[in-house]
């Protein structure tokens, strides 16, 4: 190999290696063997058109078109030309990936998966480093100042790893850059021609020539054992000297960052960078699932950690002391033995691409067990990862209190401690003076703290006008609340941090938890937690009581019953519940294989959520097959009819249960009462269709607040909704029920709504092949039944006689 290719390849090493520090940010790594096809293509081509010879500019622009050619090839060969070409076209669809690439890199904890468009970034980026490597070490003979776009490389991995990059890349990469030194090195000697060394005993007095061309050893050992002495350097000397600080084996020698054994403490981070992203995902994927001994599983919010500084920019926790996690954890700060509680057991699992450095749990939790490097941090009774340690995969169990206060307890609470009345009061200069008047305004009349808390709740989640909207730009400083205030849209965070900084105005202890709402039932049993579950609310200090979950957020979560006084807790009394009409006894659904095989599954694993291709029929060597390609025919339009079946079905279902004949009411003849149950019949079959599983167990109201919160609909579509949720409930409870005028209008705007929200994919599916359409088998199994248990009947008092 000549001296030039020597060095191309080189090059090629040296930015592999520093690709390697990039690993550790996303899995699985089987980016780095396409990378390293495409700088091996590279660096070939760079060495043909280096020996044609071109001129210096134009190698690094051929080696830059087919490069391009490549990139188009693997990523958007749909949008090029014949596969290969970019187009225009092939540019807006780099462009798009590039821009979904940028939303997933914020949108995923490390180690994220590679998407489509992490996976553009990550190779498309190696490889035009690889080219600026190869222009400036080979084509214009300056090795040393490629050893930037080299450090551009590896610091773009320290900067985005959790602890910074690790000193076996640090490795790798130094030992490429040195690789690439050498080389040049080594080049230039060959240049020289023949070189005369020192080859006779020592003291003889008598040189020899080398007697072969190209460059001594001698140089190259020296250099070698520079290199090798800087490299030693550049690891030993941090390790070896604590006055630096942050060095590169800081994480090595404390453990990976954390606390050790001994204790330590818990940084100031902002967990809420990522939640609005969560709440605005086209696709809800499941976090965590867990198994729970108690029946009010809608006071089952999982709390990953609690916000309790407010200094004006935002709210986050405070910097604290966090120990080994004892057994059982301490008892709750404020809890009196006079409040009734219930010991619940919850048994969670993480789901593997689900990385937290906080444990979700229920507050207050008074044992977990789970594995791995946990602390406690005792303020906000949390668990934090240590030394690296995630959520990703994790399983846990978790015994918990669901602390039951009555409206009676919670007036008569005494005034709180004064160390936390001074901490949890506190509210920066810089707060707007409109958000203490408004907190005043609201709660005139209130004649304690309790009541106060009430007439906030309520002003905020129903009385005040303010809208859920997720895609409002979130925001947590004081500004954000009087912007909130004022222009009344917003999501949980903005309902949360004001709530909390209106309570702390009034001299109520408050603070912000991060977490998720129960999550939905699924037919095994299991709740199913997914990232449009991610949630932010208030907790309010009262003495006996202590931290007391409360729900200002419209159309999210559920109030806890200790904040509606004048509403009976329906757990207490079952037989007023809502009965669930026109449904079966059988459970909610297990999703279909095409539900549960989000686009992220069907990345990973193409043949997730497909059936198995249908055998192609052959012919014979006897002329042509025509019973073969009738049969073939015949069996194809017959697997058509039947894949069409279910949108058949539906779409004559909808029209039945939604008449013909416009928006009102059936034509005369039929009970108006069932025509409003029918169409809320539809209402649910179309939630399903688009992702909202229904729970069978579910009140009209609680099943209208999933259809819109799952759902993401609008104001106008969500009055809809829970417009034919309060027909209903007239049918099924009034005494006289009034003619639902305009249901079927409601059901059509809401499922039109559901419509432009979901996701194409969705879209498609709830049309061929609606998850709803699985109440037609429902229906045959119960008739099969029927007929079956008929005949026995029948056979068993033919025997009897």
């Amino acid at each position: 190999m000549s001296g030039r290719g020597r060095l191309a390849l080189c090059a090629a090493l040296a930015t592999l290696a520093a690709a390697f520090a990039l690993l550790p940010l996303v899995e699985p790594a089987t980016w780095i063997l396409q990378t390293a096809l495409l700088l091996g293509v590279q660096t070939l081509v760079g060495g043909l058109a280096r020996r044609v010879p071109l001129a210096r500019p134009l190698t690094p622009a051929v080696q830059a078109l087919v490069t391009l050619v490549l990139l188009t090839f693997f990523f958007v060969r749909d949008e090029a030309v014949l596969g290969l070409l970019p187009g225009p076209a092939a540019f807006a669809e780099f462009g798009h990936l590039l821009a979904e690439g940028g939303h997933d890199v914020g949108r995923y904890a490390i180690p994220a998966p590679v998407t489509d468009g992490i996976g553009l970034m990550l190779v498309g980026g190696v490889v035009v480093i690889g080219l600026l490597v190869d222009a400036l070490a080979v084509t214009f003979r300056s090795a040393a100042p490629a050893g930037l776009p080299l450090l551009a490389l590896y610091s773009v991995a320290a900067g985005l790893a959790p602890d910074g990059a690790g000193w076996p890349w640090f490795l790798c990469a130094a030992g490429g850059y040195l690789l690439l030194l050498l080389a040049e090195g080594r080049e230039r000697l060959s240049q020289w021609g023949r070189v005369f060394t020192d080859r006779g005993r020592p003291g003889s007095g008598s040189y020899e020539p080398g007697g072969v061309d190209g460059p001594a050893t001698a140089p190259v050992r020296t250099g070698r054992r520079i290199g090798a002495l800087t490299l030693g350097l550049a690891l030993i000397v941090p390790a070896l000297m604590p006055s630096l600080g942050s060095g590169l084996l800081d994480a090595a020698r404390n453990g990976g960052g954390g606390a050790g054994q001994g204790g330590g403490t818990v940084s100031a981070v902002n967990p809420l960078v990522a939640l609005q992203d969560s709440l605005n995902q086209a696709e809800d994927r499941t976090a965590l699932s867990y198994t729970t001994n108690t029946r009010s599983t809608e006071e089952m919010y999982l709390r990953i950690v609690a916000l309790d500084q407010f200094d004006g920019a935002s709210w986050k926790p405070s910097e604290r002391r966090i120990d080994a996690v004892p057994d059982p954890l301490p008892a709750p700060p404020g809890l009196s033995p006079d409040v009734r509680t219930e010991k619940v057991r919850s048994n969670v699992v993480a789901a593997d691409w689900y990385a937290q450095n906080w444990l979700p749990m229920p507050y207050p939790a008074n044992r977990v067990r789970l594995g791995g490097q946990w602390r406690f941090e005792p303020e906000g009774r949390t668990l934090v990862g240590d030394r690296g340690q995630t959520t990703r995969g994790a399983r846990y169990e978790v015994e918990s209190l669901l602390v039951q206060p009555t409206a009676r307890q919670l007036r008569q609470a005494p005034e709180p401690a004064r160390a936390v009345s001074e901490e949890y009061t506190k509210v920066p200069e810089s707060l707007p003076s409109v958000v203490q008047r408004t907190a005043e305004r609201v709660t005139r009349d209130a004649s304690d703290d309790y009541e106060r808390a009430v007439r906030l709740q309520d002003w905020f989640a129903a009385d005040g006008g303010f809208i859920y909207d997720t895609r409002v730009r979130a925001g947590s400083g004081s500004a954000a609340i009087a912007n909130f205030l004022e222009q009344k849209e917003g999501f949980c965070v903005h309902f949360a941090f004001s709530m909390a900084a209106m309570a702390r105005t009034l001299g109520i202890p408050a603070r912000v938890a991060v977490g998720f709402t129960p999550g939905t039932a699924a037919a095994d049993g299991r709740m199913n937690v997914g990232l449009k579950d991610a949630h932010a609310w208030p907790e309010l200090y009262f003495e006996g009581v202590g931290w007391t979950r409360f729900e200002p957020t419209p159309t999210r979560g559920s109030p806890p019953p200790y904040a509606q006084p004048d509403t009976p807790d329906p757990s207490d009394n079952p037989a007023e519940q809502l009965p669930d009409r026109g449904q079966t006894d059988e459970p909610t659904p297990v999703p279909s294989e095409s539900e549960s095989c989000d686009a992220e599954a069907k990345r990973l694993d193409p043949e997730c959520g497909q059936t198995a291709p249908a055998e192609n029929g052959g012919g014979g060597d006897g002329g042509f097959p025509v019973g073969t390609v009738a049969g073939v025919t015949a069996a194809s339009l017959l697997g058509l009819g039947l894949l069409m079946l279910p949108m058949l079905w539906r779409v004559r279902t909808r029209a039945r249960r939604l008449g013909m004949r416009g928006a009102g009411l059936p034509a005369s003849g039929r009970d108006p009462g069932g025509a409003v149950l029918d169409a809320w019949r539809e209402l649910v079959d179309s939630g399903w269709d688009y992702g909202v599983v229904p729970e069978e167990s579910a009140t009209p109201r609680k099943a209208a607040e999933r259809i819109v919160r799952i759902g993401d609909l609008g104001p106008e579509a969500a009055e809809a909704a829970f417009r034919v949720a309060l027909e209903v409930e007239q049918v099924l409870y009034a005494p006289r029920p009034r003619p639902g005028t305009g249901v079927r209008e409601d059901v059509r705007r809401v499922r039109e709504a559901l419509r432009e929200a979901a996701p194409r994919s969705l879209r498609i599916r709830a049309l061929l092949l609606p998850p709803s359409a699985i109440r037609v088998m429902w229906t045959l199994t119960e008739g099969v039944t029927a007929v079956r248990d008929r005949w026995i009947g029948a056979l068993r008092v033919r025997f009897a006689k």
